[in-house]
């Protein structure tokens, strides 16, 4: 019988099995950010085992309230600090040379085909886009891999979804990602790892391969993960080119983790994109999945695009096209973030941030605060907001708020009629 990708990561990086299910994996990779990690680092500490199983294994950011906005957060980034410090952590990235994590590490080349990865923060599985096994992990197992390097999982079983046919202009990975999710749930990949494959997901470059994993987990998935492939290989290409002659040699070695044709799968799924339409959320969770031209007319107060799952340059990209020459409806706040320094750079160059601020837009430095409610775009209570984030949980980005998520070009059309709109009408202009 052959073995999924994930199969095969697990193998290859089995330390131990302590039980018929439980499989202790060695770690390529631990992700820190100030927001989970201090907790752990705290506690580390009050055992007498502050240290660090390897530096040059563990990438770490402030990025989840930055500047910090209070006593509490200063001290979060301090320890942080006082840390990084301590352990000779090299990457380890501070106010000014920070951004979004799951945005940050990627454009760094801390992630490669075969690898394993852990993190402190749910969208973690964003690294799977890589064809990585990563998943978001709780403190106690953080603790053990900043130590240890090491982290239980279950044995892994695979949920494959095959993506056929081809995307409409004006829609997006991430409409096709909340499609996905309304039709298997907010439990349908629990305990799983969801397996994207298909000639969509071939075509997809890696930003939106990275949309697409970054919410496997608003299914319930331990990860979502695609195939690595010549797309993987020239996006990686300036981190990997002193260990492969060519580009086509390192795509060659990346089979080697591909599903085989003979894998055993606990589930699959097929779906055709040829007719999806944009797609937005409603009320309070990422599976209340609803056609936005279906929608009645709901007016927002606040558009907010940035973050881990649409705050990269294609995103910001989609967004302009929209923009280009139009103004936020009266009443509306509009939020950009880009989510790293060299995103920023690339949109201030290609003229980016001026159309989003000849449009209203405010243009905030990378950080995850608006989406997770703790600064830069908090709601108040009765607002609505069109957001290009993850979650819509209740209270999400603000007690009482609403928020409704959508890709780029949906979140743009909001900004501009003051509505939720369907952004192909605006396209077609």
């Amino acid at each position: 019988m052959g073995k999924t990708i994930a199969e095969k990561i697990f193998a290859a990086h089995l330390r131990d099995t302590p039980a018929p299910d439980t499989m202790i994996l060695d770690l390529d990779v631990v992700m820190c950010h100030e927001i989970t990690t201090p907790i752990a680092i705290m506690d580390l500490m009050d055992k007498g085992m502050d240290a660090v199983f390897d530096n040059t294994k563990i990438k770490a950011v402030i990025d989840h309230v930055t500047p910090a906005k209070d006593s509490k957060t200063a001290m979060q980034g301090k320890i942080m600090r006082d840390w990084a410090k301590r352990h000779n952590i090299r990457d380890f990235f501070d106010i000014g040379a920070n951004g979004v994590c799951h945005a940050l590490f990627p454009e760094k080349g801390f992630v490669r085909p075969g690898y394993t990865v852990i993190m402190g923060d749910s969208h973690t599985c964003t690294h799977g886009a890589f064809g990585a096994f990563a998943a978001g992990v709780g403190t106690t197992d953080l603790e053990v891999g900043i130590y240890k390097g090491v982290c239980s999982f279950r044995k892994p079983e695979t949920f494959r979804i095959t993506i056929n046919g081809q995307l409409s202009k004006g829609v997006s990975a991430k409409d096709v990602i909340l499609a996905i999710i309304k039709k298997i749930t907010v439990n349908g990949g629990t305990d799983k790892v969801i397996e994207f494959v298909g000639p969509v997901v071939d075509a997809f470059n890696m930003s939106e391969r990275m949309t697409l994993c970054n919410m496997a987990v608003e299914a319930g998935a331990t990860s979502g993960i695609c195939m690595p492939d010549r797309v993987t290989a020239e996006y990686l290409w300036p981190f990997i080119q002193d260990n492969y002659t060519t580009v086509d040699d390192a795509i060659a070695e990346f089979a080697k983790w591909h599903t085989d044709e003979d894998a055993s799968f606990v589930e699959q799924l097929t779906i055709d994109v040829s007719n999806l339409v944009p797609q937005t959320t409603i009320r309070y969770k990422p599976d209340q999945v609803v056609d936005i031209e279906s929608l009645p007319e709901t007016t927002v107060d606040q558009v907010y695009i940035g973050s881990c799952t649409n705050g990269r340059i294609e995103d910001l990209r989609d967004a302009a096209k929209i923009l280009q020459g139009r103004q936020l409806a009266q009443g509306v706040r509009g939020i950009v973030t880009p989510a790293t320094p060299q995103i920023y750079n690339m949109a201030l160059e290609e003229g980016i941030i001026k159309v989003f601020m000849d449009a209203g837009f405010c243009v905030l430095n990378p950080t995850c605060g608006a989406c997770l409610g703790m600064s830069s775009g908090v709601l108040a209570e009765g607002e609505v907001c069109a957001s290009t984030t993850n979650r819509n949980f209740n209270g999400r980005m603000g007690k009482g708020g609403m928020v409704h998520l959508m890709s780029p070009l949906s979140a743009a059309a909001a900004a501009v009629t003051g509505r939720i709109t369907d952004p192909r009408n605006l396209l077609e202009d």
